[in-house]
């Protein structure tokens, strides 16, 4: 079954966000960057896996983008993803999108309007997540706007879970200020990217421990795939925490 826009109530497993980066500080190559590394992240098999074997084999999937926080944000729509055929109309979907954002870094406002996007749907998520990337830290405001505290805080009280993904491009302790300033939610997590190039691995591996939902790998190392079995984890963390 194709992807499709939610027109009506629906449940799924998961409601997504995927609030993506398109502040003055991405060029047009980046921006490409990301859309691809996101389509591809919905053609990895073991992502498309973990879509079907959720108890209601469904997602839905909302990619939003922001930039300046006075302008208004873009997104898709909600689509629900069952099946390879869904995740792939998804993926073609996106590598299409079209740059309107530009502007100054306003994470906050961003992930307030990502939690519009959830809070006003007519779709039942049994978990709800907002995946944020981007590569800078939140402009200073110069005007009256909400905050990335406020806007963490708003996300928190709805119990919609806050992961990152920074790419540390430019900005190398990316990933402490997501999970100091920006991460929230029970089995929240920010992992890292060197830079563009390792844009699409990271994401891959970003959708697999989100859409399969396994908190407890949360802690582990960012390099490490979500789909690990109980021995190896134990090693891991053996070899890890000793």
């Amino acid at each position: 079954m194709a992807a499709v826009p939610a027109a009506r109530a629906q449940t799924v497993d998961l409601e997504l966000v995927l609030a993506v980066d398109a502040s003055g500080s991405v060029d047009e190559k980046e921006y490409d960057l990301q859309l691809q590394g996101i389509a591809a992240g919905f053609r990895d098999p073991a992502v498309r896996e973990a879509i079907r074997a959720g108890p209601l084999g469904a997602v839905a999937v909302n990619l939003m983008t922001w930039a300046e926080p006075r302008e208004p944000k873009d997104d898709t729509g909600w689509y629900i993803l069952r099946g390879d055929s869904g995740a792939e109309a998804f993926a073609q979907m996106v590598e299409g999108l079209p740059r309107t954002q530009g502007g100054a870094t306003g994470l906050g406002e961003g992930i307030a309007a990502a939690v519009h996007l959830i809070e006003g749907n007519a779709i039942y998520g049994k978990r709800r997540v907002i995946d944020v990337s981007g590569d800078g830290e939140e402009t200073p405001a110069r005007e009256n706007m909400v905050r990335l505290p406020q806007a963490r805080l708003r996300s928190s009280s709805f119990g919609i879970v806050i992961n990152g993904l920074a790419i540390e491009n430019d900005a190398t302790s990316l990933r402490y200020y997501y999970r100091n300033k920006m991460q929230t939610g029970t089995g929240s997590f920010v992992m890292g990217a060197r830079g563009y190039g390792d844009f699409a691995e990271a994401m891959r591996r970003k959708l697999l421990r989100e859409i399969e939902y396994r908190p407890e790998m949360s802690g582990l190392p960012d390099n490490l795939s979500g789909r690990l079995d109980w021995n190896t984890t134990i090693n891991v963390l053996l070899k890890t925490y000793r």
